[in-house]
């Protein structure tokens, strides 16, 4: 089923940004268009600029020029309310889960809810517990804080909250970094879960090539502030530019430094 939600609509025209009163370049003429209701993997090694695209798409950076278009308006010409109101938009996965650790699993997913909306407890509670059966979270552990539970379970928490409030666009933010490869496993089962079930319009910052290959309906590439790659898994593998083999070296290098 493809989503046709307009609010789910990401596209970046020519973005460019540099810091250090501009010394430091580090998008050079972006552009890029994610299909609505699909998963893109965005990879490139530390420094390429994904984590500074993903602020851009949040409204979180605004461009020295060039357009970012989500949901039919342009980021980086909104601000204040508009702003934080058309932020609703996103559903955010963080690297580390980001959870309170004073929480109990129910009251993480429960906490947008309760901030900005109107809805009722028991909404709320209805809301909440959908959402985490939804991601495999059993009853008995709606009680517990985020210390009592798994890396594992923490990420399906974290990716409950995440879709709490019904987004249009669900962003990721080096989902499997740091994590052992059970947990790795884990995440990547929910992320096609999610990718299947809701057909949000799915963005995922990563350096993870296995979890893009098997996962990722396009793969974007960012090198030195540019997009060097757009297009298949398939096509990705089979990529003739330098940086792009260089990466897929190094990939199987480490794969053959672990498995010896």
């Amino acid at each position: 089923m493809e989503n046709k939600n307009p609010l789910g609509t990401v596209k970046l025209v020519n973005v460019r940004k540099a810091f250090r009163n501009g010394r430091d370049q580090i998008l050079k003429g972006v552009s890029i268009e994610f299909p609505t209701g699909e998963l893109t993997y965005i990879l490139g090694s530390s420094g390429a600029g994904k984590s500074v695209t993903l602020k851009h798409i949040l409204g979180l950076l605004r461009p020295d020029s060039g357009e970012v278009w989500v949901g039919g308006k342009d980021m980086a010409k909104i601000k204040g309310r508009e702003l934080m109101e058309h932020r609703k938009l996103f559903g955010m996965l963080f690297q580390n889960s980001a959870l309170f650790d004073d929480f109990t699993v129910f009251e993480n997913v429960a906490f947008p809810l309760r901030e900005h909306t109107d809805l009722s407890e028991s909404e709320i509670t209805e809301k909440v517990v959908r959402a985490l059966d939804l991601l495999g979270m059993n009853r008995a552990s709606h009680d517990k804080l985020p210390n009592e539970i798994s890396g594992g379970m923490k990420k399906r928490v974290a990716l409950a909250r995440a879709i709490i409030r019904e987004p249009s666009i669900l962003l990721y933010d080096e989902p499997t970094t740091g994590l052992d490869p059970v947990t790795r496993t884990t995440v990547d089962d929910l992320i096609d879960q999610l990718k299947r079930e809701l057909h949000l319009t799915s963005i995922v910052i990563s350096h993870d090539i296995p979890s893009a290959l098997l996962l990722a309906d396009q793969i974007a590439f960012l090198h030195q502030g540019e997009i060097v790659f757009w297009g298949k898994p398939a096509e990705f593998r089979k990529a003739h530019h330098p940086a792009i083999k260089s990466f897929l070296e190094a990939e199987g290098r480490t794969v053959t430094a672990l498995t010896s």
